[in-house]
């Protein structure tokens, strides 16, 4: 184990990506904030962070949130 500080943060995201990340947390039985601290160091290293099966769960739970958002809408969302 590697002890670590952690800082509370304010971090806005999309409601439905929000859902699925909950979802997908609850399904991994950790915390949103692992699950978020997983992703990124996976991706700053340019490793993928989910296993094939992980991503089949990802996608049941997109249809289940109405997530229809993808890597292409990226830095292209804007606020009502």
């Amino acid at each position: 184990m590697v002890t670590v500080e952690r800082t509370q943060t304010g971090l806005r995201l999309e409601k439905n990506v929000l859902k699925v990340l909950k979802g997908l947390a609850e399904y991994l039985d950790i915390s949103l904030g692992d699950l978020v601290e997983g992703i990124a160091l996976h991706s700053f290293e340019g490793k993928v962070p989910f296993t094939p099966e992980t991503l089949d769960k990802i996608a049941q739970l997109k249809v289940v949130y109405g997530l229809t958002l993808t890597s292409a809408d990226a830095h292209r969302l804007t606020e009502r």
